[in-house]
């Protein structure tokens, strides 16, 4: 496969990924604000913390009202972290290898893109339940076509890795600003506000009904255990390192641990550490250094993938043959 091809293919997934993130999200903040009133002060910040353009949403907006937020996170072309810009972005990419793309996965990606496209934010921003459940629903759609009808051979397993690095990086992000910024103050550990926004993170990772078949009742360390080192829950950090170590296996043909490749050992790294932790240990530790580590290391993942598969080498002449020139 074309190093050209297998990068496009990874980030149209990671983009893919990142829109239903952030519609996610923001959908389970505004039913948040239902049961916490718009009063909260705290409410509509942390969904910008959590995609990691805090300072530029400051620079560019005065004050994290709910205007200014849905705006910034779904309309704001500028922001490349936007659903439209992650959209549109995923759809440039697509259509740069649609020969190899089924076409109804191209045709829901472009009516996507097209929706939010031609909204207009200030129609929905009052009430953009139904644009993010279309965001969301079309985002899972998708997945299942890429399942259901593209071989399973390399490109479908780059699609896989982009999406479980974009997935077990947002993970973590939400539970660093539920440890961090969500809560009020100390005096609420245990109220109702506390059970409610513990409740909101489960729900902003798709987890709340999964969790409780397996915790039963909320507490801190166990959302942690269960959003950290779960093997089964497939938002979970854990279970995502996992299953992108084994496309990975599948890409390079390497025995899963085994790989030569600077992608393949920055991933089996990371991830064996999952194997030998204990959510006591972490949260001993620090949880916030936990993560902040975590996402360190991902963005080595990301650096190893890069170097190993999209990278363009540049080439030597020798004679009248061409040769790559070794790295």
């Amino acid at each position: 496969m074309l190093s050209r091809v297998a990068n496009s293919i990874y980030w149209m997934s990671r983009y893919l990924e990142r829109a239903e993130n952030v519609a996610r999200f923001i959908d389970v903040n505004l039913n948040l604000t239902l049961d916490l009133g718009e009063g909260i002060r705290q409410q509509w910040e942390p969904l910008v913390s959590i995609s990691g353009d805090l300072a530029t949403f400051h620079q560019w907006y005065r004050g994290a009202t709910r205007e200014h937020v849905l705006r910034f996170l779904a309309f704001d072309l500028e922001n490349p972290n936007s659903i439209a810009a992650c959209l549109r972005a995923a759809r440039e990419n697509a259509r740069t290898i649609r020969e190899i793309l089924p076409t109804e996965l191209w045709e829901e990606l472009n009516k996507i893109y097209l929706t939010v496209r031609g909204t207009d934010p200030d129609a929905v921003v009052d009430q953009p339940h139904d644009l993010l459940m279309r965001v969301k629903n079309g985002s899972h759609l998708i997945v299942g076509l890429a399942e259901a009808s593209m071989s399973h051979g390399e490109g479908w397993h780059f699609a896989q890795v982009g999406r479980l690095l974009e997935r077990a990086d947002k993970t973590s992000r939400i539970l660093d600003v539920k440890y961090f910024i969500l809560l009020p103050s100390a005096a609420e550990v245990g109220t109702p506000i506390d059970l409610i926004q513990w409740s909101a993170l489960l729900k902003s990772a798709s987890a709340f009904q999964m969790y409780h078949r397996s915790r039963g009742r909320i507490t801190p360390a166990q959302i942690a255990d269960f959003l950290i080192l779960d093997r089964t829950f497939p938002r979970s950090m854990h279970f995502c390192l996992i299953n992108a170590e084994r496309s990975l296996s599948e890409i390079t043909g390497s025995p899963k641990g085994q790989g030569t490749t600077l992608a393949e050992q920055q991933l089996s790294r990371l991830g064996s550490q999952f194997d030998f932790t204990y959510v006591d240990d972490i949260i001993e530790e620090g949880l916030h250094e936990f993560i902040d580590r975590f996402q360190t290391r991902l963005n080595l993942v990301d650096d190893g993938m890069f170097d190993t598969f999209f990278a363009v080498r540049p080439l030597v002449h020798v004679g009248e043959a061409t040769q790559e020139r070794p790295q």
